[in-house]
């Protein structure tokens, strides 16, 4: 993730397109488990 917490695309992060999907899939559900937040704190 970004410092303005956005996912980074698979040239940023190196993974294959199948492991960039889970990655992206994961940071979802922790945001939606109020693990990650949504937007960045200021």
């Amino acid at each position: 993730m970004s410092d303005r917490a956005k996912l980074l695309g698979k040239d940023h992060t190196g993974l294959c397109a199948k492991h960039q999907r889970r990655l992206s899939i994961a940071i979802k559900r922790a945001r939606h488990l109020a693990l990650l937040p949504f937007v960045p704190s200021i």
